[in-house]
Formats: C-alpha cells, structure tokens, sequence
C-alpha cells in the first residue's frame, strides 16, 4: 500500500508540473505574438493601412481593420521589399514600413514624441478649423497636419506645419483665439495613436469656402462633414 502510494503521489507530481509547463508555453506565446495579422484590430493597424496608402498599396478604409484587402497589400508591399511575404506585419515589415514599437509605445507624459504644448497646440488648431464639424472630421483634421509633419514636402515639426505662411486660415481671421473644445484634444490624441479618418491626406478645404483653384484640383480622398480631404 505504501509503495502504490508513493506512486500515485509521484504521477500527480508530474501531471502537476506537465499543467504548469503548459500554461506557461500558453502565456509565452500570447504576450509575444503581438504581431498585426489577419483579424487584428487596433492602432498599429491604423498606421500599417495609413502607410500602406501613401504609398498607394492600400485603397481600403483605415478602420484599424486587417481584413483581407489590409493583408493583400501587405504582400505586395513585402515583395516589394523582398521580405517573406506571408501577410503579416511583423517586425521586419513593420520596420519596412517605418512604425516603430506596438500601439503602446504612443501613450505617455505628453504622448509619444509630441510634448503637452505640442497637444494643446494641435488641438488650438483643430478647435479652430473644425469646430462644428463631426467628431470623425475632427480627427481627421489633427490627422492631416501630423501627416504633413512626416510628408517630405511640409516642415517637420509641428510647429513648422503649423506656423507655415498661409496655411491655416483660423491664424490669421481670429479663429485661434476662440475657447478650444475638450472634443478636440480628444481628437488630438486618438490622431496621435494613428486612428486617420483622413485616409493619409495631406490637404482639406471646405467647398464653400475655399477661394484656391488650386486645391480643388487635388484628389480627394474622403470627404467628411463639409471638409474634402486629398492628397
């Protein structure tokens, strides 16, 4: 009886530590497989789409969805690149593509690279440009500015796109000055994390009252309350 005890003890030791070995194996890989692949969804997919069209691969909305038209372009992008191309976004890629980190890299003191004065400016601006507009077109004017501080053909800090000449009419018509919204530091940060309801413009204007031919030769790309986006 003594030995069959021992026995009995000694296999539920070893069903013990088999369970636990396991669930190990089990959580490992679920905190490293942080990878963006078909079905994700979340910030680091907003930028891997908003990337993805600026470079003209990607046509879909950037709804931080990776659905099959996301990871379509992703292998093209990665053939391009002479990367395996498997459809998912992993660090190689998203290197490629010039995202750096997970979503979580964006959320501190003053989030990511922009400062507190850098996100009470922006929002000044937003505030100013689309106050009465939508939420979504809030967004997407913040969106429009933070693309042009990445896109070659702007100054690349924020406030060099900001302050450049005749860029932002609320500057000079005493728009800025007016109380700025809560709406619109919210807008500001979701900007920030990547969500881009712009679809990578680099340009806005509102139809009736624009007074540029120029801008109402620029492609647009969504239009969002009474804003036009292009690029």
């Amino acid at each position: 009886m003594k030995k069959a005890g021992m026995t009995a003890w000694r296999v539920l030791v070893v069903l013990l530590v088999s369970l636990l070995a396991f669930g190990m194996l089990l959580h490992y890989g679920r905190s490293t497989q942080t990878f963006s692949r078909l079905g994700s969804q979340g910030t680091e997919v907003t930028k891997i789409q908003t990337k993805l069209k600026q470079m003209g691969l990607y046509s879909g909305k950037t709804d931080g969805i990776y659905g099959s038209s996301t990871k379509k372009s992703v292998v093209t992008f990665q053939k391009q690149q002479g990367i395996t191309a498997d459809g998912i976004a992993g660090k190689q890629t998203l290197q490629a593509l010039g995202i750096s980190g997970g979503s979580s890299a964006m959320a501190t003191g003053g989030q990511g690279k922009y400062s507190n004065n850098d996100i009470k400016l922006l929002a000044t601006i937003v505030s100013a440009e689309a106050r009465g507009e939508p939420y979504e077109g809030q967004v997407a004017v913040a969106s429009v500015i933070l693309n042009r501080v990445e896109h070659p053909s702007f100054p690349n800090t924020l406030a060099g796109v900001i302050y450049q000449p005749g860029a932002f009419s609320c500057l000079t018509d005493g728009g800025v000055n007016a109380a700025v919204s809560d709406s619109a530091y919210k807008a500001v940060r979701d900007a920030i994390n990547g969500w881009d309801p712009s679809g990578g413009a680099i340009y806005y204007y509102n139809p009736v009252k624009s007074t540029s031919k120029w801008i109402f030769s620029r492609p647009v790309i969504t239009v969002i309350g009474k804003h036009r986006f292009c690029s």
